[in-house]
């Protein structure tokens, strides 16, 4: 899907300013409780971040680390604000994109494991707003992206224009913008990744727990894993801490990125976070703070389509390896913002990487931050 963005000049900043910023203010004091990550390796992964926002003109990253099951560093890079040289922390919210979705998921198996939601129902059982199709759907098939329900139009066509502020004040209302339209598959069929389909989950949700999902989310999921400041990406409200977020164009110059208002995709795609806060979740996950162990095993395990394939996504999670050990992980992408976050469940450690550009490969600086924390070597 294409995407159309504001061209607010930043004055006098080109790329190569930008970039020369950035390595300036990359050395922004890290929020740091170190307490197993060396001095060697923290000077490494801010080595590495620093070469990442040069190489791509990063205004800002937030990231962190969590080892041995807790949050053991944390830091902000470069400019949460480059207009009003706000600098970034570990504790600036930015939006997260599809990572918003692993939360989603996690809040859904929770209602699954106390048997107020069953994954295999047809979702109109919680969900009578959204209408039956020539194919019946269940909650499960749409946490691993197999329900049939289509994505974004490549043409933008049938969705809502992406430099938008139209607020969506409920679930129901967020249905409209795909509800009538036939599925691309067979439920069960075939894997096709689905925003909208977590829309369908987010009214799952709310008539298994009879209460808004962001209320139900920061209830059962924010609160316990100590994620203080997560929440929706409200483009009308006055969030303390929030960046900006940015975009380059096509001669390389980074601008302000056009209006989002992502209100009709709370559950897919319109959270923000920080780096702490993911952090947290991240150590919440891993310590079965927030599920029994059997079901975050279930919510990690590769589902297969009704051929037999599979490609790794789980319930609202991606899985893989990452030079041996298990991994589970999500990135995110959208206006202003690149996003990844991974967790070794085996080495009971994680990675979090945030950044308040598009277009850029979060994924691979968080495999390189990887790398280094589970590097045997100080």
């Amino acid at each position: 899907m294409s995407r159309k963005f504001l061209t607010v000049s930043l004055g006098s900043f080109t790329s190569q300013a930008v970039a020369l910023l950035l390595v300036l203010t990359c050395a922004q004091a890290a929020r740091a409780q170190e307490r197993s990550l060396s001095e060697e390796k923290r000077a490494h992964i801010s080595e590495a971040v620093s070469h990442f926002m040069a190489a791509n003109s990063v205004p800002g990253i937030g990231a962190a680390v969590v080892l041995d099951g807790v949050p053991a560093w944390s830091a902000g890079y470069g400019m949460a604000d480059l207009e009003n040289f706000v600098p970034a922390t570990a504790a600036t919210l930015f939006r997260l994109g599809s990572i918003s979705k692993p939360i989603t998921a996690t809040a859904v198996l929770q209602l699954a494991e106390r048997g107020k939601l069953d994954l295999d129902a047809p979702v109109q059982k919680y969900c009578p707003a959204f209408p039956e199709k020539e194919w019946p759907i269940t909650t499960r098939e749409l946490l691993g992206h197999l329900g049939g329900i289509r994505h974004y139009n490549q043409d933008g066509k049938g969705d809502i224009p992406e430099d938008s502020a139209k607020h969506f004040p409920s679930m129901e209302e967020s249905l409209k913008i795909f509800a009538s339209d036939p599925l691309v598959a067979k439920p069960g069929t075939k894997f096709r990744y689905s925003t909208y389909g977590y829309t369908v989950i987010g009214c799952v949700l709310e008539g298994a727990a009879a209460q808004k999902f962001t209320d139900y989310v920061r209830e059962n999921v924010f609160l316990p894993a100590g994620m203080e400041h997560t929440q929706a990406d409200n483009f009308f409200e006055v969030i303390p801490h929030r960046t900006r977020w940015y975009h380059k164009d096509g001669t390389g110059a980074v601008r302000n990125a056009g209006v989002l208002d992502s209100s009709y995709k709370i559950p897919g795609g319109g959270l923000i976070s920080s780096a702490d806060d993911m952090a947290h979740f991240e150590a919440a996950i891993l310590g079965d703070k927030l599920l029994l162990r059997a079901t975050r095993d279930m919510m990690w395990t590769p589902q297969k389509a009704a051929d037999g394939t599979q490609n790794g996504y789980a319930l609202g999670w991606g899985t893989g390896a990452q030079s041996g050990p298990k991994i589970v992980a999500h990135t995110g992408s959208q206006q202003g913002t690149s996003t990844s976050f991974i967790l070794v469940p085996e080495r009971n450690a994680g990675v979090v990487v945030l950044a308040n550009l598009d277009g850029v490969d979060a994924a691979a600086l968080a495999s390189e931050i990887l790398k280094i924390v589970l590097d045997p070597k100080p």
